[in-house]
């Protein structure tokens, strides 16, 4: 199989319950709720989605033609980054990583020392082999992945409410507010956890500290 990736980087989590930690991330081009493309917005089932996963012309990006290729690339980004100190993490993302990220290439990446992390819209079953996971809804009719360690959902989204969500089994969850051009969603979603303490609050800090 050949894996599409718009980019590999090193960085810090900026989102739920890994922010602050350092991670390679990989982001795989392609998603089954959104083309990638203005023109198409609009009708997608994600019409918010803040991230470029078209084409593979992004640092570290390209086309690999093996689970091996791919595993190698993210661990050097790792080891040109990071002292010995630290469990490497991965974190898999998109666009829809499930699209492509298979058993094989999880185990190829364990085999590079990553703990592995993925992060998806549910529209797809994950991989057992999967260290996290990290589901965050777009479509409660597509929803198919509906147990995890972290349920991740952006405030306000009409399609999906927290109460719609609140009774699925995940070990956490996040709320975080939506990045609209010209709203503010902070004070509405920090409101709603202190009203349903089982919800925290997620902040986006990578944006706020100007980082990837």
């Amino acid at each position: 199989m050949t894996y599409s990736i718009k980019e590999i980087f090193y960085t810090l989590q900026g989102e739920g319950r890994h922010s602050g930690r350092a991670a390679v991330f990989c982001r795989f081009t392609g998603c089954n709720f959104w083309s990638g493309l203005e023109k198409d917005r609009a009708e997608a089932d994600c019409t918010f989605c803040d991230t470029d996963f078209v084409d593979t012309n992004g640092a570290g990006g390209g086309k690999f033609k093996s689970t091996e290729s791919l595993a190698k690339a993210a661990r050097e980004c790792w080891d040109i980054n990071a002292d010995e100190y630290g469990k490497p993490f991965l974190v898999c993302t998109g666009g829809e990583p499930l699209l492509q990220l298979d058993s094989p290439l999880i185990k190829a990446f364990q085999a590079r020392g990553f703990e592995v992390a993925v992060e998806s819209n549910g529209s797809l079953p994950a991989p057992p082999e999967l260290d996290w996971v990290c589901i965050s809804p777009k479509n409660l009719d597509k929803l198919v992945q509906v147990t995890g360690d972290e349920l991740k959902l952006v405030y306000p989204q009409s399609p999906v409410q927290p109460k719609d969500v609140a009774h699925l089994n995940f070990k956490d969850f996040y709320l975080q507010p939506l990045d609209e051009e010209g709203k503010d969603h902070t004070k509405a979603t920090l409101q709603y956890c202190q009203a349903h303490p089982q919800w925290r609050l997620s902040l986006q800090t990578h944006k706020i500290l100007g980082i990837d």
